[in-house]
């Protein structure tokens, strides 16, 4: 793999950081405890108030907490497998590797927009852009007239990209679901935003990763060299993004959240990305990369 001393070395710095990072969230508990809040909206907020999440609302921190367990114990794993994997010259470990940067990419994209200012900023700062370079390097280090040929006729195109670009318009729905009432009924800012400056999951999902699925989604079914680049990486990225997001299901129940249909459909579509990356990481021959 071309670059792949310096995806080893971003990765190492990468390993090391979100390890340190995933714990403190994980363990670190100072503060006062839960407490009440009044947003600039006039909204009372119920504040997490420990830890480094301790200025968050209680309902985001247990979120975080639940990715942080993710992170640690599959993210960092998987991300050491395929960088192993990767050096070995396989095509698997190298899409492998690409999906699981592209996590922790998005992952410390998020945390460094949305969680509330903490001593934590740089490195969340440097994480994303570890994971940015080390992602970057990894994509382009795939020769695009080479990539269709590794997988067989009978894949299924059909299914990945129907499920990429049912996936993406089923999360834009829920998503306008929640910013749209408010602007016909004149309140304009949501609940969901809570004491935070505006909805950030939303926007970057809208801007970047659902046009991204869309886009891997159609260029697959067609068959074109990018999309057999771009959405076995993304169907990866779904598969552990899912399941972080089943996680902050989960924890958003214990403190007596109501989460409606996300209790359905978040591990259901996760379940369904973790069957098609395996599906698709195991129609790619064992053969080297170079």
């Amino acid at each position: 793999m071309k670059g792949f001393r310096t995806v080893s070395i971003l990765i190492l710095f990468l390993i090391v950081l979100s390890a340190f990072a995933a714990l403190s969230g994980i363990l670190s508990d100072r503060g006062p405890g839960s407490f009440e809040h009044e947003s600039i909206r006039g909204e009372v907020i119920d504040i997490y108030g420990k830890g480094v999440y301790q200025h968050m609302s209680k309902e985001l921190a247990v979120q975080g907490i639940a990715q942080d367990y993710v992170t640690l114990l599959l993210g960092i794993p998987f991300l050491i497998y395929g960088l192993i994997l990767a050096g070995k010259g396989s095509y698997r470990g190298r899409y492998l590797l690409g999906g699981v940067l592209a996590y922790f990419l998005v992952t410390y994209l998020f945390y460094t927009m949305m969680c509330t200012y903490n001593q934590l900023f740089l490195v969340y700062v440097i994480l994303t852009s570890l994971s940015f370079f080390a992602l970057t390097i990894t994509l382009i280090s795939f020769q695009l007239e080479r990539i269709p040929a590794l997988f067989k006729e009978k894949t299924p195109v059909g299914l990945i990209g129907g499920f990429l670009i049912g996936q993406a318009v089923l999360i834009a729905l829920l998503w306008l679901s929640i910013i749209l009432p408010p602007l016909f009924d004149g309140s304009i800012v949501p609940r969901e935003v809570s004491h935070y400056t505006t909805l950030v999951v939303q926007g970057f999902d809208f801007a970047l990763l659902l046009p991204i699925a869309v886009v891997s989604g159609i260029l697959i079914m067609r068959r074109r060299p990018y999309g057999y680049l771009l959405a076995p990486v993304f169907m990866i990225f779904l598969a552990f993004l899912m399941t972080a997001l089943t996680g902050k299901v989960i924890g958003q129940m214990r403190v007596g959240v109501d989460v409606g249909p996300a209790l359905v459909i978040i591990p259901l579509m996760n379940l369904i990305a973790i069957f098609l990356s395996v599906m698709i990481l195991t129609s790619i021959p064992r053969a080297r990369a170079y």
